[in-house]
């Protein structure tokens, strides 16, 4: 099945290089870019953004994400724009009406940053965050590479991002992850205890750790993630 890869927030398509650069399925993937992002214009509602996303699949059966593109990635298969999703490092909705509001608050304020301080300073508290804190093992050339492209994405298109495509603005998926078992895989970093935890709490699916990574595996850990998302791919199948 033919493989479609979708990057995280504050990210573009060459964050997958060292996923790309050993990967083990048949057909080389299709790189997305997301709404907000690069040159891709972005939608005033979640549900139109996963219609811009769906515009570039290019015939792929399997959506593979990261982060937001692993939301995303479930919003497409939830919406049968794509029959298949791996899904790495995933929330899958908030539980209710005081969560949400809580994270609407956190996304404003991250938007307002971008908007009134600029993508400097968000880069810097963006990427030190404690949630991204075992990132620092990873090569210093590749960090410097992803900062230089981060710092090189436009604001405003960022921050819409966070106010369409926020968690506070996605559908809350949990109630169908059940229902989905068959079409989705998920995929942690064993060191990312909040979305490990979060992936064992969800009923009837199944999910490989990721040794030796936290939050981001494309990063850390992108051979063993590659591997784990041709099992994932082929389990699907």
């Amino acid at each position: 099945m033919r493989c479609a890869l979708l990057h995280g927030f504050a990210g573009e398509p060459s964050f997958w290089d060292g996923v790309i650069t050993a990967w083990q399925l048949p057909e080389p993937p299709v790189l997305v870019t997301l709404p907000g992002h690069g040159r891709i214009e972005i939608a005033e509602s979640w549900d139109d953004n996963l219609e811009l996303v769906a515009q570039q699949l290019d015939h792929c059966e399997v959506a593979v994400g990261y982060s937001l593109g692993a939301r995303v990635a479930l919003g497409l298969v939830a919406s049968r724009r794509c029959t298949r999703g791996v899904l790495i490092g995933v929330n899958p909705g908030l539980r209710d009406d005081i969560e949400r509001s809580a994270r609407r608050d956190s996304d404003a304020a991250w938007a307002k940053m971008l908007r009134e301080e600029g993508i400097v300073a968000f880069e810097q508290a963006w990427t030190g965050q404690p949630i991204f804190a075992t990132q620092t093992r990873a090569p210093v050339e590749v960090l410097n590479a992803r900062r230089d492209k981060r710092l090189a994405l436009l604001p405003e298109p960022l921050a819409r991002s966070l106010e369409t495509m926020g968690l506070a603005a996605m559908p809350d998926y949990r109630a169908d992850m059940g229902a989905l078992a068959s079409k989705i895989a998920l995929i942690v970093g064993a060191e990312d205890d909040k979305f490990a935890g979060m992936v064992r709490a969800l009923p009837s699916v199944s999910f490989e750790a990721i040794p030796n990574a936290g939050h981001d595996p494309t990063l850390e850990q992108p051979e063993a993630l590659a591997a784990a998302i041709a099992r994932a791919v082929v389990a699907l199948a």
